[in-house]
């Protein structure tokens, strides 16, 4: 049989971790997120510095949850403190790739020689920078920065040729935490 579940995740001096039933609000220097963890079937509270998740039963699920849980909380600390960075590179072999910003929309020209442009959904409050042939994706949610980063890379893909011959596309190539600057 199962015992219950229980870990513990270090709150930073210079974060502020707010619970409000199962609702988790982290704030520190670099902004404000919250997520709602209404669905699982757990208990979050804080005690001396820590944020404590149980499972509510013994069961496999749930205690699997726990850590999950964990994760994400941990995620939203470091996001806050650090942030986080994707890197993309913009690759072409014949016909030069334009990348633009506009509002919450990232525009891809002349990509493969086409005509209309490509688009992707910029999701959440992030940051994206065009460097040359370098694309920055920054934010503070790790989620919104890897959809951000994955939508950018699947506006590029290719369909119905040889991927090991048309190389061009927009490819996401080195992950960090922290933001670059």
């Amino acid at each position: 049989m199962f015992q219950m579940e229980t870990r513990k995740v270090e709150i930073p001096e210079d974060v502020t971790v707010s619970l409000d039933k199962k609702t988790v609000e982290v704030k520190g220097e670099k902004g404000r997120l919250v997520r709602d963890f209404s669905h699982a079937p757990i208990v979050i509270h804080t005690e001396d510095g820590k944020v404590v998740v149980s499972a509510v039963s013994s069961r496999r699920k749930d205690s699997a949850l726990v850590g999950t849980i964990c994760s994400h909380i941990n995620n939203m600390i470091k996001g806050v403190t650090k942030g986080f960075t994707y890197k993309l590179k913009i690759v072409y072999s014949h016909f030069p790739i334009t990348v633009k910003v506009q509002g919450n929309r990232i525009i891809i020209e002349n990509f493969i020689g086409e005509r209309s442009p490509r688009t992707a959904k910029i999701v959440g409050d992030v940051k994206v920078i065009v460097k040359g042939d370098d694309i920055l994706v920054q934010g503070a949610d790790i989620e919104a920065v890897s959809q951000t980063a994955a939508n950018i890379e699947q506006a590029t893909r290719v369909k119905n040729k040889d991927p090991r011959k048309f190389l061009d596309g927009i490819y996401i190539y080195e992950k960090l935490e922290g933001t670059v600057d």
